[in-house]
C-alpha cells in the first residue's frame, strides 16, 4: 500500500530580536552562578559527621580541586586574550 503524504502545516516564525553579547551574559551568568551555588550547598551536606565519614586529607583534596577550579574560571574572566602555550626547557 502506498502512503499518500500528509499536508504539511506552515507555522508562522515570529522574528526574535538578537540577543547583544552583554544580554546574553546577563541571561546565562545568572542561572549558572546559582547552579554553582546549589551544587556547593549540596556538597556541603557531605559534612555532617553523623551520616558521612571522611578523613582531612579527603577534605583538603576537596579544597584543593574547589579553589583550583574557581581561580581558573576567575582567570578566564581576567584573562581574555588567548595566547598559545608555550614549551621551553
Amino acid at each position: 500500500m502506498v502512503q499518500s503524504k500528509k499536508p504539511t502545516k506552515k507555522v508562522e516564525v515570529k522574528a526574535i530580536p538578537k540577543e547583544t553579547k552583554a544580554e546574553l551574559f546577563a541571561r546565562l551568568a545568572k542561572p549558572r552562578t546559582e547552579k554553582v551555588m546549589k551544587a556547593l550547598r549540596i556538597l556541603g551536606n557531605c559534612s555532617n559527621k553523623s551520616s558521612y565519614e571522611y578523613t582531612d586529607e579527603q577534605i583538603d583534596k576537596i579544597s584543593i580541586t574547589l579553589v583550583k577550579a574557581l581561580e581558573t574560571t576567575i582567570t578566564k574572566f581576567h584573562d581574555t586574550k588567548k595566547e598559545a602555550e608555550s614549551f621551553e626547557f
